[in-house]
């Protein structure tokens, strides 16, 4: 038999019988039951991603309507399908508000003339590519493809307009043509940017000098007649009265009309006149404008807005009246849990698209956001009470659940201090993965135009979406930015909700992750 060693007599020390003795305080601190669902949500990276761009998406909706100075309501015809433009890329071939075409003689001559007149080139930089199929090649640019428009102003407008080209040295208004100078075919009669000659009935042709140069065509009157409206203000660029036939000739910039007069204006500066007062310094759309003129940065802010407000709203409502209404019916189960459970099959077999109607056609088409809210009330606090009345079900025969009926604990207490947090973590991812499935039901109501959102200043993203899909082939921006804000949404919330539905189970609770 093995024989066990003695402790030295060293080892041992007597004490004082008034020493008294206590627990050592804990090294580590308590945690939590949110404290330990956060640090193992943490190690989850792909959540923390996710919860990122959740993040950054919420502040973009929140921020950027206060970073822009353009509405919702905004609106500009002659910037419509605008393309986007950074002043950081404003040098480069990427996001300069500029597109690659390819086109013939005519169409490019009428491009390469507007900047030959005002200096801000259709043509970007004045720089082509000739083919050898005879096309020619170049960037367009869209914020000066608008060209000049002739506009009517009141005396007043007229004299305001000329004194801000006095303080600024900035032309706005430019050389008229007379109407019989004017194209001959009517889609372009009006059409302010053929200030050279033309020719056609039909349809308008360029006539070229010698050069292969247009010819301008402007309205010109001798010294001392009263052709025009007096203009005392910037000419173009050398003409101050110019030498014909021994005569003194004037370029005329107004035409008298009933109202007063009419100028042959550059769209461009004129636009930077009107919106002078508002903040707008010039055009400049970082997303982009829609078909309507819209700016879409602002549109897809503020509906993303829109959206989260919304889905954020009905989540909570349904968590609520879904939370209860499932607790009673798992807690108490038997005949209450039967009856209120048929009430939810009935209710979750009416089809959306039956209440949108029936709430549409009885509330009118002015109540569209308070029909979207009711519609995804009514029936979406069901999956929220089935959730909740699984885990009542599956925790209220627990012994801490029975120990605490022994003591005399209320059917309340017992369901909401006892059962419910159990739940609560199946309940939280529930709701968090509710939000983007909402965000994408409005979307598709939005886009399909069962709901039309698209009031005053308020937008969806569905409606973007919807406006660019008609413009995919040449404008294929209008579409983009809402799609790809709609797909990092989606995207973003599938990885958050895993990560709740693991930090929020209590069987890892104090596992490491």
């Amino acid at each position: 038999m093995e024989q066990v060693k003695s402790i030295p007599k060293e080892k041992f020390q007597f004490t004082s019988k008034n020493d008294t003795f206590h627990d050592a305080k804990p090294k580590t601190k308590p945690i939590g039951y949110f404290r330990d669902a956060f640090n193992r949500f943490c190690k989850n990276k792909g959540s923390v991603v996710g919860a990122v761009i959740i993040l950054a998406l919420i502040l973009f909706a929140i921020i950027a309507p206060f970073c822009t100075p353009y509405s919702v309501s905004y609106k500009d015809t002659y910037f419509r399908e605008t393309l986007p433009k950074s002043t950081l890329f404003a040098n480069t071939n990427f996001w300069d508000g500029c597109s690659v075409k390819e086109a013939g003689k005519a169409r490019f001559k009428y491009l390469y003339a507007m900047g030959e007149e005002t200096g801000h080139n259709a043509v970007k930089n004045q720089k082509y590519e000739l083919l050898d199929s005879g096309m020619y090649k170049f960037r367009e640019d869209s914020y000066y493809s608008a060209g000049c428009i002739y506009r009517n102003f009141t005396m007043e407008e007229y004299a305001r307009l000329t004194a801000y080209q006095d303080e600024t040295g900035i032309q706005v208004i430019y050389p008229t043509v007379r109407v019989a100078d004017r194209p001959k075919a009517s889609q372009d009669a009006e059409d302010a940017n053929y200030y050279f000659k033309t020719e056609g009935t039909t349809r308008t042709r360029i006539v070229y000098d010698e050069n292969d140069n247009v010819i301008p065509v402007y309205w010109t009157y001798k010294a001392g007649e009263d052709d025009s409206y007096p203009y005392n203000s910037l000419r173009i660029e050398g003409e101050n009265g110019f030498e014909k036939d021994g005569e003194t000739y004037f370029y005329a910039y107004a035409r008298p009309v009933p109202t007063g007069v009419q100028c042959r204006i550059n769209y461009y500066e004129y636009y930077v006149y009107n919106h002078r007062n508002d903040g707008i310094k010039k055009p400049l759309f970082l997303f982009g404008t829609t078909g309507d003129g819209q700016d879409i940065l602002t549109c897809l802010a503020s509906g993303a807005r829109f959206s989260f407000i919304f889905a954020i709203a009905v989540a909570i409502v349904n968590m609520a009246v879904g939370a209860i209404y499932g607790a009673v019916e798992g807690y108490y189960g038997g005949k209450i849990d039967l009856v209120m459970e048929r009430v939810s099959d009935i209710l979750s077999a009416v089809p959306m698209m039956i209440i949108i109607t029936l709430l549409k056609l009885h509330m009118g088409a002015s109540s569209q956001i308070l029909v979207l809210f009711l519609a995804f009330f009514l029936t979406g606090w069901i999956g929220m009470a089935g959730s909740t009345r699984m885990q009542f079900y599956r925790f209220k025969n627990r012994e801490y659940v029975l120990a605490a009926r022994t003591l005399g604990a209320s059917d309340a207490r017992l369901m909401f201090k006892h059962i419910f947090p159990n739940a609560l973590g199946t309940l939280v991812t529930g709701s968090a993965l509710v939000i983007p499935s909402m965000i994408y039901s409005e979307t598709n109501l939005s886009y399909l135009g069962i709901i039309n959102l698209s009031s005053g200043n308020i937008t969806s993203v569905g409606t973007l979406i919807a406006g660019g899909q008609a413009l995919m082939e040449t404008s294929p921006h209008i579409a983009l930015f809402p799609s790809i804000f709609l797909a990092l949404l989606m995207l973003s919330f599938n990885l958050f909700g895993n990560g709740l539905r693991d930090a929020f189970n209590p069987s890892l609770r104090g596992t490491e992750g």
